[in-house]
């Protein structure tokens, strides 16, 4: 396991959805005890999803968003908004070429070829 994760620069899925937990407790103003008890999860194993050590099960997940008032895919949303983000550090990639399908004059018409 250890060499699967050292090989990759970005944090592991648990890490961007612990964080996104944490901010959305923190946004709304509950306490880690609080949470604990509004989701019937543990301080420590709630903790530890939070910090991203632990992966939480669909049905704990569902719980806890429960608990936040927050829907999965909103969840989901904020977590992949921290992965793009968290990409576009660490691997920054070239901003995607709009292209004229219709063989009109553009002034911000790109040729696919120069824009690789």
């Amino acid at each position: 396991m250890s060499e699967i994760s050292s090989s990759f620069d970005s944090p592991l899925l648990r890490s961007h959805i612990g964080r996104a937990l944490r901010s959305a407790r923190i946004a709304q103003g509950q306490t880690l005890r609080q949470l604990s008890r509004e989701a019937s999860v543990s301080l420590g194993y709630l903790s530890e999803i939070e910090r991203g050590q632990k992966e939480a099960s669909s049905e704990l997940l569902s719980a806890i968003c429960d608990a936040l008032t927050l829907s999965i895919p909103n969840l989901l949303l904020e977590v992949s908004r921290s992965m793009q983000n968290q990409m576009s550090i660490t691997s920054p990639r070239p901003a995607l070429a709009v292209i004229s399908l219709d063989n009109t004059t553009c002034a911000t018409a790109v040729n696919i070829e120069d824009a690789a």
